[in-house]
């Protein structure tokens, strides 16, 4: 049986499924994979979590918190980028661990990524849902509470949830379908709408960098680091730092916990490696010049948007367009909600671009439903079966679950995602050295430990409920594997019947 559960998937098999019929365009250079990870990345970090980081967890020491997520994906990004040159077809980290560490390996990170891309997803949309109604507020219009955000949200001055009185989030649920028809339609034309919001989302985030500087109060920078520069803990024990009501984690660290959120969009360039005119080129370039660009924006939205505001009247819905509202500056509000809304419906558009594409490779391999997941439409060559399953649960879970939970559990899962990836380069280079590598990780093996460092610290940076919750779900997904998948693999049929008789 462990002949099977750790069988991996050789590169030329990968290399021949590119190949066939049911295969996606390669219409994406290094421009267009750039976008897609600066669209991505560049919208919910920036728009929306860093209120929450600032207000909750760390303060105005946020900018480190930045750096150090910042260098956990860099390392991370480095070992995507290896393995995307190597293997350049749709599935991301689920392809790489298939290829390196085996098919049950292969199954729990794809099961996990689409944990994180279908939270993420949701979380997003949550977002974008709270900067449209601040959109509408600022011109004098309020939408009925009942009918605009999820019915519970979590209270860190008491360390418990609460009812909100609500009901469920329409707006969350109305953008998460116009995206899904944009996707069905095709790849071609999502990559050129998310050009355009990212054009504009970018010259948002430059304006409030040089317009939010002039309204710097170095005063609201002290205390800078008003919870601490640690706040690990294990299991619900804090180790190094202080710790909120319920327990949970507060500090440097902390708060690079959840503004990781904020990054995670540059792994969605790898899952659009069979997309990619030369992928071998073209993907680690839009990883890594993404990444780059990215890192540099954060840290300075960081620093103003804490130097204009104390972090304790940071609001933790919209806290760039509301900061810009307290120094008595209403058209700026309004550009910025304009311009997160834009940022915000980018990286929903490449996040829900990039969960039907793991489905698909998953479903290729036989481990769920073929004719369901790995249905492409015959028109626009889009996995549109998926896609529209997609749809449909970001906008159920944006509408009910808080932005709270939505951001740590997705977080949870995505480092979860990096440690194996960084994991299955250190087992590449030793069983396969001679294996053609385009892109090589530099620092060899460094880069990939320190991947896995990283990635280890943050997730004991979350609050102890995540764990249980990835647990939950990566148990779920077991038993969907062994009930269903290990039986059906396309891998264990070829080798059973290769098996002698």
């Amino acid at each position: 049986m462990s002949h099977y559960l750790f069988a991996r998937k050789p590169l030329k098999l990968l290399l021949e499924e590119a190949r066939g019929e049911n295969r996606l365009r390669r219409i994406l250079g290094p421009v267009g994979l750039t976008s897609l990870g600066v669209g991505a990345i560049i919208g919910t970090g920036i728009f929306v979590l860093t209120g929450v980081a600032a207000h909750d967890k760390a303060g105005p020491a946020l900018i480190l918190s930045f750096v150090i997520a910042g260098c956990a994906c860099v390392f991370a990004a480095l070992c995507y980028a290896e393995f995307a040159s190597m293997v350049p077809v749709a599935g991301s980290a689920y392809t790489y661990a298939y290829a390196t560490l085996g098919e049950l390996f292969a199954w729990i990170i794809g099961w996990d990524l689409v944990l994180e891309y279908t939270v993420a997803s949701a979380a997003v949309a949550h977002g974008w849902s709270a900067h449209f109604q601040d959109l509408l507020a600022s011109f004098g219009v309020h939408l009925p509470f009942r009918w605009t955000h999820p019915p519970f949200d979590f209270n860190p001055e008491i360390g418990a949830f609460m009812s909100t009185g609500a009901v469920c989030d329409l707006i969350s649920i109305g953008i998460a379908a116009l995206i899904t028809v944009i996707l069905v339609k095709g790849i071609r034309e999502s990559a050129g709408f998310n050009a355009l919001m990212v054009g504009f989302k970018l010259a948002v985030v430059l304006f409030v960098i040089v317009v939010g500087a002039f309204y710097i109060d170095p005063a609201n920078w002290k205390p800078f680091a008003p919870y601490g520069y640690s706040g690990l803990s294990f299991f619900g024990k804090t180790i190094f730092g202080q710790h909120g009501p319920g327990g949970e984690p507060l500090g440097v660290l902390a708060g690079a916990a959840i503004i990781f959120f904020a990054y995670i969009g540059f792994d969605s360039v790898s899952t659009h490696a069979e997309e990619a005119k030369r992928p071998n080129r073209d993907v680690p370039i839009g990883i890594i010049a993404s990444l780059i660009i990215c890192t540099v924006l954060y840290i300075a939205v960081a620093a103003v948007l804490t130097g204009m505001v104390p972090a304790g009247q940071i609001d933790i819905h919209a806290p760039v367009s509301d900061a810009f509202r307290q120094k008595g500056l209403p058209f700026a509000r309004r550009l910025i909600d304009l311009g997160a809304i834009t940022g915000i419906t980018s990286v929903l558009l490449v996040m829900m671009l990039s969960q039907p594409r793991i489905l698909l490779a998953m479903a290729r391999d036989g481990l769920i439903p073929p004719r369901f997941f790995g249905a492409v439409h015959d028109r626009f060559r889009t996995p549109w079966k998926s896609t529209m399953l997609t749809g449909l649960l970001v906008g159920v879970m944006s509408s009910l679950i808080p932005l709270r939970v939505l951001a740590d559990l997705t977080n949870i899962g995505t480092l979860f995602a990096f440690i194996i990836v960084c994991s299955a380069v250190l087992v590449m280079r030793r069983m396969h050295p001679e294996a053609e590598r385009p892109f090589k990780a530099p620092l060899f093996p460094w880069v990939p430990i320190l991947g896995i460092f990283f990635c280890v610290v943050l997730m004991f940076s979350l609050p102890v409920e995540n764990w249980w919750r990835l647990f939950a779900w990566l148990g779920g997904g077991l038993l969907i594997y062994f009930l269903y998948g290990r039986s059906r693999s396309v891998l264990a049929r070829i080798r059973a019947e290769e098996k002698p008789r």
